[in-house]
């Protein structure tokens, strides 16, 4: 498959890119800064400079038209509350229309456990702006005609990979703990591979179960 990893510089997508292109696929890594392009290119992504907050639709479904996937890892890193909802929700939503109009067919989310309408975080808080684009963004997801995954891992850690994960599900206690990004990678990349997924959120922390395994538990 080729494959568009928008926010390709991101720690994740880092991790990501090189088990994609060791499974056989062919990787773009979009990243809004050309100084990312040799880290990108080092995971055997091809680095494509685009900045997608600022494009339009027209713009994205150039970028996107030939792709069979799209990974979206972007993010406004914490930054202003404008620019939270600006990429987390509207240039995120825009992809997704994009995808829709370059005949993408599937598109993995990367977004965090806990993410819906029920996500609690009242509005005056900080986190509120995130939580919220999130939300709207995983929402208009759901509501396409992609294929679709929302990946959901829990609180990020720069711990080494261990390949063993926990997942929440129908009547399941597994509330929100911390997950590797390393191991978040892994996911995503399984998910890649996994196109009877389609239409399932993946929300997990690290524990004790292979990934395959954990995942598998998730098919309807």
């Amino acid at each position: 498959m080729r494959i568009a990893i928008i926010g390709g510089h991101g720690k994740v997508a880092l991790e990501l890119g090189p088990l994609l292109r060791q499974a056989g696929h062919d990787v773009d890594g979009i990243i809004r800064n050309p100084d990312h392009a040799e880290e990108v290119g080092a995971t055997g992504a091809l680095p494509v400079v685009a900045d997608v907050e600022a494009l339009d639709a027209d713009a994205l479904t150039d970028l996107l038209a030939g792709h069979d996937l799209v990974v979206w890892s972007a993010g406004a890193g914490g930054g202003s509350a404008e620019r939270t909802w600006a990429v987390d929700r509207d240039a995120a939503i825009r992809s997704m229309d994009a995808a829709v109009r370059a005949g993408v067919g599937r598109y993995v989310m990367v977004s965090y456990f806990g993410a819906g309408p029920d996500h609690g975080v009242p509005e005056g808080h900080a986190f509120y702006p995130y939580a919220q684009a999130k939300t709207e963004a995983d929402e208009h997801l759901r509501s396409s005609t992609l294929d679709w995954v929302v990946v959901a891992p829990s609180t990020l850690t720069l711990d080494a990979a261990t390949g063993h994960i926990e997942v929440a599900g129908p009547g399941s206690d597994v509330t929100a703990g911390e997950v590797s990004r390393a191991d978040v990678a892994r996911v995503v990349a399984a998910v890649v591979e996994r196109q009877d997924l389609a239409g399932v959120t993946v929300a997990f922390n690290n524990g004790p179960v292979p990934i395959v395994e954990a995942l598998d538990t998730l098919r309807g």
